[in-house]
């Protein structure tokens, strides 16, 4: 043994002899085994192990079946015996009648003392209103408010000598009455039938001595225009809006005046619009007729509306002046009026026009207002018009692939005179645009087309003569209530669904 395990020795043997030895219990060293429940019972199937498994398995099952509750209903309360009159109270009061009718209540269910009625009654009378639809008939719109066939062809008859249908506005309302039925399954019978026609007449069908009959009734309208004058201020489209112009109005004075009015804040508006009053209380606003600026309590513009295009002439009878022009066709310019290398001929020359692009087809419109001097074939030109305008100038239009105008033909700005094509000296289909002054190409962009109309003789009379007449009207002078003709008065019967709801109408 080696000293150092010797000394070893030496220094635990006295510890060991310390005091005397404890007894121990006999199980103190043994590790008590619990029983394990949660088993794979995948594994060693058949084995003691698993057989426990299993064996804990079925008792836990047994025992969550044993411990479901008991799913039969519970009494709310011990059953009461009612006699049949306090039963039908029950049940009136309670929650079933909501879904047998809704009979809920005190005293509202069906007793023995009622008797079940053979058929539903009806209403004698039945008020209701339809409208007109586009392209709609007479005998349609009676039609689906119910009328039979030979009384709606007898209404139509009697209406239509008055009002042809088609004149009728779509939307306009009709209110018809319907009377008692004959019999069951019949149609109900008109007894009163009324709609604004226009908006001076009313028509109305009634029962009279047992006969339908028309009615007409004229409604009494005043045509004063109406003249609006006020302080331009800050806003003139807010400053005539206040004062009781309807916004339509005001744009088309705005536009009438344009952009070169200048218009100050001290400066007056002037205006007369084209304006119906009804007796029954309605208002038909129509166009501006009149636009006219003051300052300093002198005109500065005055604007009247005039001839069957609605143009605007200034007071001495000379229209609006129209400057530039439109565009032939909506394409960009590719090659502009100047010498160049032609395509085809393969030397340079005067190209006289401006060229624009555009697809085979496309429409080509009159660059202003013209007589057609030319329209055919013109050598290199191919298909080609030539147009004359004021002042010495003209347009031409080349390589077309159809005409659409004739030779003497007078052209509106805009209108179509043809369609682009290639035609003549050609490489694809475009337009090619020339200018003329004094029969000499010039360059298109430095020329700017005018045109002003001038009234002349008996027009120009009568034009000045209705300048004075709008202008003799009295400012605000329409915003009056229009009084009803006193005849009116007398029969005047409401003609609202809610006045007649207030006040119901017995007919026939």
């Amino acid at each position: 043994m080696s000293t150092a395990a010797q000394m070893a020795g030496r220094m635990t043997a006295p510890a060991r002899q310390d005091g005397p030895r404890r007894a121990r219990h006999p199980l103190a060293r043994r590790t008590i085994r619990r029983p394990r429940l949660a088993i794979d019972l995948g594994r060693a199937v058949g084995s003691r192990r698993w057989l426990t498994g299993m064996a804990a398995l079925v008792v836990l099952t047994a025992l969550a079946l044993a411990a479901v509750p008991d799913m039969s209903p519970l009494a709310a309360a011990p059953p009461v015996n009612l006699r049949a009159r306090e039963a039908d109270e029950f049940r009136s009061l309670g929650i079933a009648p909501l879904a047998l009718g809704a009979d809920s209540g005190r005293r509202m269910g069906a007793t023995v003392a009622v008797t079940p009625l053979k058929a539903t009654p009806e209403r004698p009378r039945i008020d209701l209103q339809a409208r007109f639809a586009s392209g709609d008939t007479y005998e349609r719109l009676l039609g689906r408010a119910g009328l039979g066939g030979a009384e709606a062809a007898l209404v139509a008859r009697l209406i239509g000598g008055a009002m042809p249908a088609g004149q009728v506005a779509a939307g306009t309302p009709v209110d018809l009455t319907l009377g008692r039925r004959i019999g069951p399954g019949q149609p109900r019978p008109l007894e009163r039938l009324g709609f604004r026609a226009r908006f001076d007449l009313e028509l109305r069908v009634e029962q009279q001595a047992g006969r339908l009959a028309l009615v007409p009734r004229p409604i009494r309208v005043d045509t004063t225009p109406l003249r609006l004058r006020g302080r331009v201020g800050d806003s003139l489209y807010r400053s005539a809006r206040a004062a009781g112009a309807p916004g339509r109005a005001v744009q088309q004075y705005l536009r009438a005046l344009g952009s070169d009015a200048r218009l100050a804040a001290d400066d007056e508006y002037d205006m007369v619009i084209d304006w119906r009053r009804a007796a029954t209380g309605e208002v038909e606003e129509g166009e501006l007729l009149y636009a006219g600026v003051l300052r300093n309590g002198r005109p500065r513009h005055q604007l009247l509306r005039w001839g069957r295009e609605g143009k605007f002439f200034e007071a001495s009878g000379v229209g609006q002046q129209r400057e530039g022009m439109v565009q032939p066709v909506p394409g960009p310019v590719t090659s502009r009026y100047g010498p160049r290398r032609h395509p085809i001929l393969r030397f340079t020359r005067l190209h006289a026009g401006n060229d624009y692009r555009a697809g085979h087809g496309t429409p080509i419109h009159a660059v202003t207002d013209g007589t057609v001097t030319y329209a055919g074939r013109h050598g290199g030109h191919g298909n080609y018009v030539r147009l004359r305008h004021a002042g010495g100038l003209g347009t031409g239009y080349a390589h077309m692939s159809r005409i659409a105008v004739r030779n003497g033909a007078r052209v509106k700005r805009g209108q179509v005179i043809g369609y682009v094509g290639s035609t003549g000296l050609s490489t694809g289909p475009h337009l090619h645009f020339e200018v003329y002054r004094g029969g000499r190409t010039v360059n298109p962009n430095s020329v700017r087309f005018v045109t002003r109309a001038v009234l002349e003789g008996r027009e120009l009379a009568n034009f000045r003569g209705r300048l004075a007449e709008l202008q003799r009207v009295e400012p605000g002078a329409a915003l009056e209530p229009l009084a009803p003709a006193p005849a009116a008065a007398a029969e005047q019967e409401p003609l609202r669904e809610i006045d007649r709801v207030d006040n119901p109408q017995v007919v026939g």
